[in-house]
């Protein structure tokens, strides 16, 4: 990377754009660095911030200018995400980006999550268009399941719907740590996907075991069915599209989407990915 370009990250006021802002900040100057998104109270300090909302084409432009590269950070609208996503990859090669990094979901091509629909539509939308990309595929985060640890703990109880699947997750941090060492770098093939992933995997089975280690109580994992599984999300408060989506998420990974033993992640960050045990006891002590 050329001393003289700049990075944008989008989504950089949400939590894993921040981190890839952070990350960006401990290799390159405050200057090399541009945050967009759309809640300036929320904007990463020391460097510059620009308004960039997905749905305002206007705000794109602006923010884009003088940009060479740029981490397309996907954004949360569940069903309106690829039109957003396309207007950002139209943006970017009208405004002469060098390579935009997309962060997508593991095994984005084939993976049948109904979550992955959209990701593939953008990986779609980059192929078909003129900015030169790489495709970040995110794992699943570790914090998907250690947010939740002090609730598994009160309960005695992890409902699941995947069996005895086994998952390779990171920490939110090492996925954006990923994403900063990627966009720096000069030696990707063109629209080359890195399948990012956790440097160790474990059940729940081994997760409930964990839990129990910890707390001094029995933790145990209950296996539902798809549709059961989607029932207990709605009745713990969440909304039933979005209970649909991760029950499906849950009862498809029993097949082995969310395992790789690739490193891939590790590779790029240059050590391996933060244990599980470190980030639940983090969660652990947040949750005092």
């Amino acid at each position: 990377m050329a001393a003289a370009e700049r990075i944008l990250v989008t989504g950089a006021t949400g939590q894993l754009g921040g981190l890839v802002v952070k990350h960006l900040l401990q290799h390159l100057p405050a200057g090399s660095v541009v945050a967009a998104g759309r809640n300036a109270a929320r904007a990463p300090a020391g460097v510059e911030f620009r308004q960039l909302d997905y749905d305002a084409p206007a705000s794109i432009e602006a923010a884009l200018a003088g940009v060479t590269r740029v981490v397309l950070v996907s954004g949360n609208e569940v069903g309106r995400r690829v039109p957003q996503h396309k207007a950002v990859i139209d943006a970017a090669a009208r405004a002469g980006v060098r390579l935009l990094a997309y962060t997508s979901i593991l095994r984005g091509r084939s993976n049948p999550f109904l979550l992955a629909a959209e990701h593939r539509g953008t990986e779609e939308a980059l192929a078909a268009g003129k900015v030169p990309y790489i495709l970040l595929r995110n794992g699943w985060y570790t914090e998907n399941y250690t947010a939740s640890a002090a609730v598994a703990i009160r309960s005695g109880v992890i409902l699941s719907a995947s069996g005895e699947a086994r998952f390779s997750t990171a920490s939110r941090d090492d996925y954006a740590a990923g994403a900063a060492a990627l966009i720096r770098r000069d030696d990707h093939q063109p629209g080359q996907a890195y399948e990012l992933a956790g440097s160790s995997s474990f059940s729940k089975q081994e997760y409930a075991a964990l839990l129990s280690r910890k707390s001094g109580r029995t933790v145990v994992v209950q296996n539902l069915g798809e549709g059961d599984y989607a029932a207990a999300l709605v009745k713990a408060g969440l909304p039933e599209p979005v209970a649909r989506i991760l029950a499906d998420s849950d009862s498809k990974s029993a097949a082995g989407w969310l395992f790789d033993d690739s490193r891939t992640l590790e590779r790029a960050i240059g050590r391996p990915t933060t244990p599980l045990e470190r980030t639940l006891e983090a969660a652990l002590a947040a949750a005092k």
